[in-house]
């Protein structure tokens, strides 16, 4: 080993005995990188316009705000393009919307600590139905809209954020989009709102498929993918008529966003004594299980009851008994795909502990723990099941899979078959997301709070996260249309000039 050790010694003693040597060293010059000028290849920027529901329009945290809306994944492109950019900005940093001095929408969620996100303690001074200033706009994402609403005439009377924007009461999104001319768009997330609706509500919406008639859903159903398609490729045909050339995005798998991966199913804590004594409690519950059961296999019931019980089998039983222990527990919740018992016993629910497969929503976390009518014995999760609404089960996020399968699929052949349309993968980046993507010095995941990626209300993306978007954007442009953003200077969004977190100050 070479004693460089010494060597440092020696120099810093001819440092303290030769004062007068001349110890500065010349200064390293700093790298000078080439320049490197954007070709856009003859694509045509001058009127972009994009189209599409939350995340065109900028939401983020549980909100629409000015501050959130300039850092959108389109206003990026915009300036990455070099083209003038106009949106329906809020009148404010709060965010939602006050009708006669009362908030008809909240305010955004800021990070409240140990508390984890809590809504702003501040009035909204948007006013619902007060038409936004600045337009003709190009920016065309109307929060909460499904596929079908996009060309649905009137949309603004049931949409307050596009009524805000809406050419007139009979306007529809796509029309008033195609209404500026474009000559390039983005058409990003069309479905998404198909299936999180339904996502949302814990599955208690009705899986569409099969159902061509969208004026007959409930808003938290799931869209029908044969109506989708239909949907979908009439907006890009509309959209590429006159030569206009664009990207549309397909649906990630919404199951993996912080919503629905941060509330664990084994979330309920327990001393000894606690557990025993709720064993106690459900031991009648569990031996009626094993009596109805019994009865069946014996051929003791009527043939209506045995029919009904034809899948009624002892792994259902045992997936159906509750039992607590010291430590970490599952989650007590209603499923309402196990067999229907209450014609034998109306005491015998259709509950069970959750397991690693299911799915609890963000916000059962405010419901768990806490008790039922003022009765301290009757505590949500524990003693009395979580409804269904708060979670969702392996059969509801497979309707959720299969509808957004198709619904990509449809988005795969429409940018396939028309050579003005490129394809951007949303789905493999928030895949990826899930374990860890880079984005210049940070790793970004799908975590709530920490992730930097997904925002305060577990499903939109954050600033940082839009940034990310737009570059992926820009790469697929470069991919499909021969330009240079990637390797141009200046040619992406750089994740350090967009925050992860807006401050609570911010108004």
């Amino acid at each position: 080993m070479k004693n460089y050790k010494y060597i440092g010694l020696f120099l810093l003693s001819l440092g303290v005995i030769s004062c007068d040597v001349d110890n500065e060293l010349d200064a390293i010059a700093a790298e000078v990188l080439p320049v490197v000028e954007l070709n856009t290849n003859g694509l045509d920027f001058s009127s972009y316009v994009a189209v599409g529901a939350s995340f065109t329009a900028g939401y983020t945290d549980g909100a629409m705000f000015a501050a959130a809306q300039e850092n959108s994944f389109p206003n990026i492109l915009a300036s990455k393009f070099g083209t003038n950019f106009s949106q329906p900005l809020m009148s404010d940093n709060i965010g939602g919307l006050v009708f006669n001095g009362a908030a008809v929408q909240p305010p955004r969620f800021f990070f409240n600590g140990a508390a984890g996100p809590a809504r702003l303690p501040a009035t909204p001074t948007t006013q619902l139905g007060v038409p936004a200033s600045g337009g003709p706009f190009n920016n065309f994402g109307a929060p909460g809209a499904k596929s079908f609403h996009l060309t649905f005439a009137g949309y603004g009377q049931l949409n307050p954020y596009f009524g805000r924007m809406a050419s007139s009461a009979t306007a529809t999104v796509l029309g008033d989009a195609l209404a500026q001319n474009p000559t390039f768009f983005t058409l990003s997330e069309v479905g998404g709102n198909d299936v999180l609706g339904y996502a949302l509500s814990g599955g208690s919406g009705v899986d569409q498929t099969g159902n061509l008639n969208p004026a007959t859903y409930g808003g938290s159903d799931i869209t029908d993918p044969n109506v989708f398609a239909s949907v979908f490729s009439g907006m890009v045909t509309a959209l590429t008529a006159n030569g206009a050339k664009g990207i549309v995005v397909n649906v990630p798998y919404i199951t993996d966003l912080a919503n629905f991966t941060t509330v664990p199913y084994n979330a309920i804590p327990l001393d000894g004594g606690r557990a025993g004594a709720l064993n106690g409690a459900f031991a009648a519950y569990n031996g009626g299980l094993d009596q109805i059961l019994a009865a069946k296999n014996a051929g003791q019931l009527s043939p209506p009851l045995l029919a009904l019980l034809a899948n009624f089998d002892q792994a259902e039983v045992d997936r159906r008994k509750v039992n607590f222990a010291a430590g970490q527990n599952a989650v007590l919740i209603l499923d309402e795909d196990l067999t229907d018992l209450s014609l034998i016993n109306p005491a015998l629910t259709n509950m069970r502990q959750a397991t690693a497969d299911d799915l609890l929503l963000l916000a059962s976390s405010a419901v768990l723990g806490t008790t039922v009518g003022g009765n301290p014995l009757a505590i949500n999760g524990v003693s009395v099941p979580l409804a269904d609404n708060w979670v969702l089960t392996p059969q509801e996020q497979t309707a959720i899979k299969n509808a957004t399968d198709a619904y990509n699929a449809t988005i795969a052949a429409v940018a396939n078959s028309n050579p003005n349309v490129v394809l951007a993968d949303l789905k493999d980046v928030l895949a990826e997301a899930s374990t860890g993507i880079m984005f210049d010095d940070y790793t970004m995941t799908t975590s709530l709070v920490t992730g930097g990626l997904i925002s305060l209300d577990g499903v939109h993306l954050t600033a940082r996260g839009n940034a990310l978007m737009a570059n992926k954007i820009l790469e697929a442009i470069d991919t499909g249309f021969g330009t240079n953003f990637g390797t141009a200077t200046g040619g992406l969004a750089v994740a350090g000039d967009y925050p992860t977190n807006y401050s609570p100050t911010l108004r």
